[in-house]
């Protein structure tokens, strides 16, 4: 029997499934995705196999069906989260829902020596998501490693060679992940033979021959997806095969499409095609307020544009295939996984898409990378500095940073939530109240729709932190905690009947436009991975509205922390807000992702 020089990661719709392939790549050992349900025979004999996590619960009726002869092949196995609550159960282990949850970082702490555990420190900081969890591990397992509320958070069969870890060593946020994953390899046996050289030209081989004789129109935002999509497709084909069509949907930044027609002209560019559709994008969402009718609109609304400017051009077109800078989380999140929750639709995966996907005509040379990646790859493609290293812009623009509503929440509907939020926040000396908005969350690799908590009082980080972690934790119906930076004492506030108008996206362009000066002023542009300027109309007195500033640290987008900004700079950003006179209060949103995602829909 030949090894092969591979792992294989069994998804079961987690968040970080496609992420484990992606660290295990960058250890230099190719990984590969494949279904649970897979039969030995078609697994064939991978040097290694790892289970990931899901969004689901090992007794769910609905969990998705696994092979569980997958087990008895001798091959080095590693469970992840919901993957090692699966194997400890199949192996009649004990499985349970506990009282607290955990939802981002937590503190490992080695209680038994392991191979997996080679090099890393007695403690280290992990990242945790899930709600189940082993409390008896099957026979044969010794517990190796505990966290404060998770006892059993790591187990080993070293005579198997099958381990399981609660947390997720995947993610940047557990520092000591590459290390333990490395172990992982190094326990199989497999030789590093990977690179992302070998990528960019396995992948401009399979452009051409994806493409064939046909042609690609891309949708160019001009953003670090879609601009190393371009410069990939013209290295491909050739400029004479690739026209890219840059959509002003009326949702852009302030001067953001005169910007991408510099920047492209400067990069030598003589194929991009630009048109202003903005009163056609505001007629697709008039009226809509949930946000995944929204963002399913203004998805649909870039085909139908697409199609009609190919008619303009008098261009034919079965002979041009639609491309996209479509990215792994953008898939993962939209549930293209086939036990993945939907956490979000993204505009590059509504069911108009996913048809056209089927079908064979759509080109995505990104779509299995990360942000950081492509990044990796636009750098030696050539791209300047700044443009790869812009901030991420969604395909929906400001769109889905405007929030919506009927306004007829009310916090009577919720008080009993508001008083579990007051009793938490009042022992850290803060005054807290419910927001009678709601926003896209994730926790334990399922969406959630919940409430934002406001908290008023000292500006002090780590505090904040912890007190927003434990709130999203233990608390039920909240998903986000947000801090006040500027505006009055923290009243009562009140939601109001608010949809995409251009008023309103007028505004958060102006309130976006001060918030980035600022950011660039003080020099923390590159420090910040992300920042989203979000409006929610929520007032004191019907007339004004709020805006949260939500600045990020990250790599991949799968995981993230609220970046700490310094106070000055945060009282910079209030004011020059605040001094537009429409605005009551301005939030700094003090989430970590899990439970909170990057945008608010």
């Amino acid at each position: 029997m030949e090894v092969e020089n591979k792992i294989s990661v069994i998804d079961f719709g987690g968040q970080y499934a496609h992420l484990i392939t992606k660290r295990v790549r960058h250890l230099g050992v190719y990984a590969d995705i494949i279904h649970p349900d897979i039969s030995v025979e078609e697994l064939g004999h991978p040097g290694g196999i790892i289970l990931s996590g899901g969004p689901s619960s090992v007794y769910s009726e609905d969990a998705p069906p696994f092979n569980k002869e997958l087990l008895d092949t001798g091959i080095p196995t590693l469970g992840l989260c919901y993957g090692m609550q699966l194997m400890a159960y199949l192996l009649n282990g004990e499985v349970r829902r506990l009282t607290r949850r955990e939802y981002g970082r937590a503190e490992l702490t080695v209680i038994q020596e392991s191979p997996l555990f080679k090099r890393i420190g007695k403690r280290e900081q992990v990242w945790m998501s899930h709600g189940d969890s082993v409390v008896n591990p099957p026979e044969g397992f010794s517990v190796t490693g505990k966290s404060d509320d998770c006892p059993v958070a790591a187990i080993a069969d070293e005579r198997r060679r099958m381990y399981g870890l609660q947390f997720h060593p995947e993610v940047k946020d557990t520092p000591c992940g590459d290390t333990i994953l490395q172990n992982f390899i190094s326990l199989c046996s497999l030789e590093k033979n990977w690179s992302m050289e070998s990528y960019i030209e396995e992948k401009m081989n399979e452009i051409r021959v994806r493409v064939g004789n046909r042609n690609v129109f891309l949708l160019v935002s001009g953003g670090v997806d879609s601009t190393v999509t371009f410069t990939l497709l013209n290295e491909a084909l050739g400029e004479d095969r690739v026209l890219g069509l840059h959509i002003d949907n009326g949702c852009m930044r302030k001067n953001e499409s005169e910007g991408v027609k510099t920047a492209l002209d400067k990069l030598g560019f003589h194929n991009l095609h630009i048109v202003d559709r903005t009163d056609d994008f505001l007629r697709a969402v008039e009226g809509i307020t949930d946000p995944q009718e929204k963002r399913k609109a203004i998805g649909d609304e870039f085909i139908y544009v697409k199609d009609r400017e190919l008619e303009a051009l008098d261009l034919d077109p079965d002979g041009w295939l639609l491309g996209q800078g479509t990215l792994y989380p953008d898939i993962i999140e939209s549930g293209g996984s086939r036990h993945a929750d939907v956490i979000k639709t993204h505009h590059n995966r509504t069911d108009m898409i996913k048809e056209m996907v089927a079908k064979g005509l759509v080109v995505e040379p990104l779509d299995q990378l990360y942000k950081d990646e492509v990044r990796e790859v636009g750098e030696r493609l050539g791209l300047p500095h700044d443009l790869v290293w812009r901030h991420p812009f969604p395909g929906p623009g400001l769109g889905v940073r405007v929030l919506c509503g009927n306004g007829n929440e009310s916090t009577t509907d919720y008080s009993s939530i508001g008083l579990q939020v007051e009793q938490k926040t009042r022992k850290s000396g803060y005054n807290s109240l419910v927001i009678p908005v709601k926003s896209v969350g994730v926790q334990g690799d399922s969406r959630t729709y919940a409430h934002p908590a406001a908290v008023e009082g000292e500006l002090d980080w780590e505090k904040l932190e912890l007190l927003s972690t434990d709130i999203t934790n233990e608390i039920d119906g909240i998903n986000r905690v947000i801090y006040k930076i500027g505006g009055g004492v923290l009243k009562p506030l009140q939601s109001k009947p608010a949809t995409l108008t251009k008023d309103r996206l007028n505004l958060i362009r102006e309130a976006d436009y001060l918030a980035m000066q600022v950011l660039r002023e003080h020099r923390l542009y590159e420090q910040i991975f992300q920042m989203p300027v979000v409006l929610i109309p929520v007032s004191t007195d019907g007339e004004k509205e709020c805006v949260v500033i939500r600045p990020l640290e990250s790599s991949d987008v799968m995981t993230a922390r609220f970046y700490r900004m310094p106070k000055e700079s945060v009282r910079e950003i209030a004011g020059r807000i605040l001094a537009l006179g429409q605005i009551d209060y301005v939030f700094y949103d003090v989430t970590n992702k899990p439970p909170g995602t990057f945008e608010w829909e």
